[in-house]
């Protein structure tokens, strides 16, 4: 069994992921494929969490398409690339959960609110415990920790927190490779399933 197929029963962990400014680069309201360009250590970060185990989820807030900004069918459009670069480097996303809610439509599932986080954990089945959301806003954070979740805070290190208290970030990092790094080093190496 390799170390990417769960046994029976059993819960993973899983790397939570913002996408833009965290995996890619975020031009605002991201609706045309030819935009979508991997930011330097992505690809190395999401290779190290892959090789260290860690189930690879995307979740990520897109309210341009809730506010009319972007079609649904341009956000399928910019997500096909985004994977289509990531199958490129030899990577695959195991989840990807989007909320295409404007941020007055009170839904569940935008982040601050933890409803992509706790739906992913009912699909995969994955141990919130043992997990990590990592993004580049407080609201990433949050959703991690209300999820359960260990957090990981993409920002530059002069930068002022802007969590609440109890929802600070276990780690801030530059970006996604020092993340990951932090990641393998502070939360454990491979998992091991026999």
């Amino acid at each position: 069994m390799s170390t990417h197929d769960p046994a029976p029963g059993a819960l993973r962990r899983a790397a939570f992921l913002d996408r833009d400014s965290t995996i890619i680069g975020d031009p605002g309201y991201l609706s045309d494929p030819g935009l979508v360009a991997l930011l330097p250590g992505a690809v190395e970060g999401l290779t190290l969490l892959r090789a260290r185990g860690w189930l690879l989820v995307l979740i990520s807030n897109q309210a341009g398409v809730g506010r009319g900004l972007i079609a649904p069918a341009e956000a399928a459009a910019v997500h096909a690339r985004f994977e289509q670069l990531l199958a490129e480097h030899g990577l695959a996303l195991d989840g990807a959960y989007y909320c295409p809610h404007a941020p007055w439509d009170g839904c569940a599932c935008r982040k601050p609110r933890p409803g992509m986080l706790l739906a992913a954990a009912r699909d995969l089945p994955i141990d919130l415990a043992r997990s990590v959301m990592i993004g580049d806003k407080a609201a990433d954070v949050a959703a991690g920790r209300r999820a359960g979740c260990r957090a990981v805070r993409i920002a530059a290190d002069d930068a002022p927190p802007d969590e609440q208290p109890d929802e600070r970030a276990d780690h801030r990092a530059p970006d996604l490779l020092a993340a990951a790094r932090w990641v393998a080093d502070a939360l454990g190496g491979p998992e091991v399933r026999e």
